[in-house]
């Protein structure tokens, strides 16, 4: 399919925009877990754990770090180009949208898994840390639409023909 025909841009219109409402959904889903957070202040029962402390700190930090190597690996410029070479336009667009809603859903999975530490400790600001880490995964990850067109153009456009081979350079002196 030709990157630049309607039912390409149709297609990439539409799977953008799913993406783009999946990841603000999340994103408003995050700080309402913040909200609860601190509306939930009043009925938490204090608990001091350092075992829930460095698993949480750990954890959320595995979880971030393993956002940024999944995203590039997924977006690797030898793998998009493969895949648009092997699905065309379509694959490509739905491997930015998968690759987008799998990162986004890995922030959000940051942003329980503070929450659930909240819960089990009463100390809010697990709350608030996961969330700041999740809302960074998800602005990160958010899809611009004017990335993957540009995406679109490069990995699915016809390759420019080589340039000719240089001309020698001529002598006098040769006798050429």
């Amino acid at each position: 399919m030709d990157p630049n025909s309607p039912d390409a841009q149709a297609e990439l219109t539409r799977r953008h925009k799913a993406a783009a409402t999946s990841v603000l959904g999340l994103i408003v889903a995050t700080v309402l877990l913040s909200i609860v957070a601190y509306l939930g202040q009043p009925y938490f029962n204090e608990l001091e754990s350092r075992p829930i402390d460095w698993a949480f700190l750990i954890l959320v930090l595995i979880l971030g770090m393993g956002a940024v190597a999944w995203r590039r690996t997924k977006f690797a410029p030898a793998r998009l180009q493969d895949i648009a070479g092997l699905a065309g336009v379509s694959g490509l667009v739905r491997t930015f949208e998968k690759t987008t809603l799998q990162l986004a859903i890995l922030a959000a999975g940051i942003a329980v898994i503070g929450f659930v530490a909240t819960l089990m400790t009463g100390q809010e600001f697990y709350t608030y840390r996961a969330s700041a880490v999740a809302l960074l995964v998800l602005a990160w990850s958010y899809p611009t639409k004017s990335s993957w067109i540009r995406a679109v153009q490069r990995y699915t456009g016809k390759p420019d023909e080589p340039p000719p081979p240089p001309e020698f350079p001529t002598s006098p002196d040769l006798g050429m």
